[in-house]
């Protein structure tokens, strides 16, 4: 049997969400950090809030969007985690509602097994304001996880999530470890574990 560990990335693996940091630039961060507050509390449907949010995008040079996204602030302890979860042989991947500008490039300095995220679609070398990919809806991350887990022969006993938002919640119904990062209260409600503190190394003292 594989042993699965899936981490969120923004909030999570990533200190801060993604799509403020790239809102930042056109000056627009506190509307679109309004409305991604409203999704991960669960008041907004995860898919309504990602199109509206990125549709305040459109615009913005593909170029400095993945600067930005290459230079965001890893949480403290990420790096840690992820080796320690490796060295106890799990298999590691990231879920995101964010993007793959951002996940790939941190996959890769965090040895991930795979990344799993959204495209923000360019024409021309800027954003159209439009985005597609595997994680665009609440219960994506469940049905990935389940694949993920028939794929790799993972049972629901040997798999660990970690999250911290309402669009966590669709996988956590499938990992007997779940737990909740500097979480919204309506994650916490279904975690096994809580953690408070901004130190993603405190995972490891729940395997």
């Amino acid at each position: 049997m594989a042993k699965l560990a899936v981490f969120d990335f923004d909030s999570t693996l990533m200190d801060g969400e993604t799509i403020d940091f790239l809102a930042k630039e056109l000056n627009l961060m506190d509307k679109v950090a309004q409305i991604t507050k409203e999704a991960m509390e669960g008041k907004l449907d995860f898919f309504d809030s990602l199109v509206k949010r990125v549709a305040l995008l459109k615009g913005l040079n593909e170029a400095k969007v993945n600067e930005i996204c290459q230079n965001l602030p890893l949480m403290p302890g990420a790096k840690e985690a992820v080796e320690g979860l490796k060295a106890k042989g799990y298999r590691v991947v990231c879920f995101s509602g964010g993007f793959r500008n951002a996940t790939s490039h941190f996959a890769k300095i965090l040895n991930l097994d795979a990344d799993f995220s959204n495209y923000l679609h360019a024409k021309d070398g800027v954003l159209t304001g439009l985005v597609g990919g595997e994680m665009m809806f609440s219960d994506s991350k469940g049905k990935m996880l389940l694949r993920l887990q028939k794929l790799l022969n993972a049972s629901k006993e040997e798999t660990l999530v970690v999250g911290d938002g309402a669009n966590d919640l669709s996988m956590f119904q499938y990992a007997k470890t779940r737990i909740a990062f500097c979480a919204k209260d309506i994650l916490k409600k279904e975690a096994t574990h809580i953690i408070e503190e901004k130190n993603l190394a405190l995972v490891l003292e729940f395997i």
